[in-house]
C-alpha cells in the first residue's frame, strides 16, 4: 500500500482536466503512442462532441520514480456543476487531488466549488495552473490567487501545459511525493469492504460494479454480498481500468478496480453501497431539484425506454424516475436531474446511446404547497390542488465570478429575473456576485443571460439553500374550451399574462387548423389571461354551381354554417406529439 497513489483532477469545465490525463496516460506509458487520441479517459461519443466530460473516469498507471515501483490510480472528473454528485464520489476514493486552473481564465466558480468539496473530503491538494504555453497575460496572479485559496505559498503551484507536456512530469513526481498513500485499515482478514462509486452494465457479465477497496481483498470465484440489498453473488471477473477493463485475479486494500456481480438487474445496485461484509459510510442521496417527464415516440418504446434509463442511472446515480402518464402523449417516466444541463445530456444520450426518440415536458421544479395543516411536494403541475393555503418555491444562491468591467450588466440581470438579495465580494483582482433568486427563474435561460452581458467571461455555481413562499399561480391551456395537461405550469403571478400570451400565440402558429373556430386560451387560477384564436378551414361549398338564383348559394352556405356551429360545440381538438415538441 506504501506504494499506491489514488488522486484526481478537479477543475471547471473546459480547464484542460482530460488533457493532462492524457499527458499523464502517455508519460506513464499506460497507452502506446500511435492508439493515443484527445480526451482518451471521455469514453462517451457526447463527450467527444461537446467536447466536455460527462462521467468520471478511473485509470491504473504504472510508474517508476527513484527506482522504486508505483501504482497511480487517477479519475478524470467532470466540470460542469451539473455533475458535481460525479465529483463528489470521485473525492470519496481517492487520498488527494490536483486542482487545475486554466492561466487564461483564472479563479472560476466551478473551481471554488470543487476546492471546497476537496477540502471538505479531507484531501490532500496540489495546485496547478495549465496552458502556460500561451503565455498569458497576468499568469503570476492567478498563481497567487490559486495559493491563497489554498493556504499554500506561490512557489508549491505548478506550472504546466496539457497540451505540449511542459511541467507535467514534475507534476506526476509532486503526486508521489506528496500525497499520501492509501491507509491501512487492516481489522482481521475475514473483513472485506469495497465502496462502489460507480457503476456500469455488460450484456455479458451483468452490472460491473467499479469500486475502491478499503479492506481485506477480494478474489475471483469468491462469494460476497451487496450490503444494502442484502444480495449475495459470486464473483464472475475483476480486474483494473487500464484504461480498458483488464482482468486479474484479485483486488487488495488501497487499490481501485472493478468487480462483475453477474447480478442482471439494474435496480439491484445502489451507488455507495459496499461489496463485502463489512459496511462502510456511503454517499449522501442526491436530491433532483429539475423535473421532466420523457414519452416515447412510439408507444411501442415504453419497455425500451424503461431499460435504457435503468442502465443509464446505473452509470448516472444521480438520475431519478418513476412511471408517468399523459392523456396525449402515453405511458412515459417522470424524471428527477441535478440541473438543466443534465438533463440535455440525458435526452441526448437517450437518442444517441439507445435509439430512443422521446418527447418531453417543460422541466418543473418541486414546490411545497400547504393545504389543510399538511405539506404536499408538487413535482408535476397537474397535481396541483385548485385550492390550497399557501405555496413555496425552492430558492437558490448563485455565486457568479467576473471580472469588475461587467460588474454593471450583471447586476441589470436582476430586473429580468426575480432576485431577492444581491451581494458582492472582492476575490483577488475579481469579483464574486452572489444572488438570491427562485430555482425556476434560474433554469429560465439565465446562464443563456448571463454569457450574453459577460461576452463568455463571467461562470457560475449554485446550490440549493430552501424554501420560500411566493404569489404562484397555476397557468393552463384550453384548447376548444379544454385543458391540455401537458401543458400546465407554475409561474409567478405578475409573469403569469405574458408567459399565457406567448404560448397562446405559439400554438396558434403551430397547431392545424379545423372544420371549426378553435379558441386558444390561458387561464391562470381559473381566470382567461390571454387569447387567441385558429380561424376555421373554408371550403367553397357553392363552387360547382354555374348560373342560376342566388338563393341556392344562400341556401347550401347557411346549412355550411350550422354545421361549423354543431361541430364548434362537440369538436374536440387532439394535439399531435408533434406539436407538443415544437411547443416546448
Amino acid at each position: 500500500m506504501e506504494n499506491i497513489r489514488n488522486f484526481c483532477i478537479i477543475a471547471h469545465i473546459d480547464h484542460g482536466k482530460s488533457t493532462l490525463a492524457d499527458r499523464f496516460l502517455e508519460l506513464t506509458g499506460t497507452v502506446a503512442k500511435h492508439k493515443m487520441r484527445e480526451q482518451y479517459l471521455d469514453g462517451l461519443e457526447l463527450e467527444r462532441e461537446r467536447g466536455v466530460t460527462i462521467k468520471m473516469a478511473p485509470v491504473r498507471m504504472a510508474y517508476i520514480l527513484d527506482s522504486k515501483s508505483y501504482i497511480l490510480n487517477l479519475i478524470d472528473t467532470p466540470g460542469h456543476s451539473d455533475f458535481s454528485y460525479e465529483v463528489s464520489r470521485a473525492l470519496a476514493a481517492v487520498e488527494g487531488a490536483i486542482l487545475l486552473v486554466d492561466a487564461t481564465q483564472g479563479i472560476q466558480a466551478q473551481t471554488l466549488a470543487n476546492f471546497h468539496l476537496a477540502e471538505k473530503a479531507g484531501l490532500k491538494i496540489i495546485g496547478a495552473v495549465n496552458k502556460v504555453d500561451l503565455k498569458p497575460v497576468g499568469v503570476e496572479q492567478i498563481i497567487k490567487d490559486l495559493a491563497d485559496l489554498i493556504g499554500a505559498g506561490p512557489e508549491t503551484i505548478y506550472k504546466i501545459s496539457g497540451k505540449t507536456g511542459e511541467g507535467v512530469e514534475e507534476l506526476l513526481n509532486v503526486v508521489i511525493k506528496f500525497l499520501p498513500p492509501p491507509k491501512n485499515e487492516f481489522s482481521g482478514q475475514l473483513k472485506k469492504s469495497a465502496l462502489v462509486f460507480d457503476s456500469f452494465y455488460d450484456n455479458h457479465q451483468g452490472i460491473m460494479a467499479s469500486v475502491r477497496v478499503v479492506r481485506g481483498e477480494f478474489a475471483v470465484g469468491q462469494t460476497t454480498e451487496l450490503m444494502s440489498v442484502k444480495i449475495g453473488f459470486k464473483i464472475k471477473e475483476l480486474g483494473y481500468f487500464s484504461p480498458e477493463l483488464k482482468s486479474a485475479f484479485v483486488l487488495k486494500a488501497g487499490e481501485i478496480g472493478y468487480i462483475a456481480t453477474g447480478i442482471k438487474d439494474p435496480d439491484k445496485l445502489k451507488i455507495g453501497d459496499t461489496i463485502g461484509n463489512e459496511p462502510l459510510a456511503g454517499y449522501k442521496n442526491p436530491q433532483p431539484v429539475v423535473f421532466v417527464s420523457f414519452y416515447p415516440e412510439e408507444a411501442d418504446d415504453y419497455e425500451e425506454l424503461k431499460k435504457s434509463l435503468q442502465k443509464l442511472r446505473l452509470n448516472d446515480s444521480a438520475l431519478q424516475f418513476e412511471p408517468d402518464y399523459n392523456e396525449v402523449l402515453g405511458r412515459g417516466f417522470k424524471t428527477g436531474f441535478l440541473g438543466r444541463f443534465h438533463f440535455e445530456i440525458t435526452a441526448e444520450r437517450l437518442d444517441k446511446e439507445f435509439k430512443i426518440k422521446t418527447v418531453q415536458s417543460f422541466p418543473s421544479v418541486a414546490y411545497q404547497v400547504q393545504k389543510s395543516g399538511q405539506v404536499l411536494i408538487v413535482t408535476n403541475p397537474q397535481q396541483m390542488p385548485l385550492e390550497y393555503d399557501s405555496i413555496a418555491e425552492p430558492i437558490i444562491k448563485t455565486a457568479i465570478m467576473t471580472s469588475s468591467v461587467y460588474l454593471g450588466k450583471i447586476l441589470q440581470l436582476k430586473d429580468l429575473f426575480r432576485v431577492f438579495s444581491v451581494e458582492t465580494k472582492v476575490f483577488g483582482e475579481r469579483m464574486i456576485v452572489e444572488f438570491t433568486m427562485p430555482l425556476a427563474d434560474f433554469f429560465a435561460n439565465f446562464d443563456d443571460q448571463l454569457k450574453s452581458v459577460s461576452e463568455g467571461f463571467a461562470s457560475f455555481s449554485y446550490e440549493q439553500i430552501g424554501y420560500r413562499k411566493n404569489d404562484l399561480v397555476k397557468l393552463e391551456i384550453l384548447v376548444a374550451g379544454e385543458t391540455m395537461p401537458g401543458l400546465i405550469r407554475i409561474v409567478a403571478k405578475e409573469r403569469a399574462e405574458n408567459v399565457g400570451r406567448q404560448m397562446v400565440e405559439k400554438l396558434k402558429e403551430i397547431l392545424p387548423r379545423q372544420q371549426f373556430v378553435q379558441a386558444l386560451q390561458a387561464s391562470a387560477n381559473g381566470r382567461i389571461v390571454a387569447r387567441e384564436n385558429i380561424a376555421a378551414l373554408k371550403k367553397d361549398v357553392t363552387g360547382y354551381l354555374y348560373g342560376g338564383d342566388r338563393t341556392r348559394k344562400m341556401k347550401l352556405w347557411k346549412k355550411q354554417q350550422r354545421g361549423k356551429k354543431r361541430l364548434k360545440e362537440i369538436g374536440r381538438v387532439s394535439i399531435p406529439a408533434d406539436v407538443y415538441r415544437k411547443l416546448i
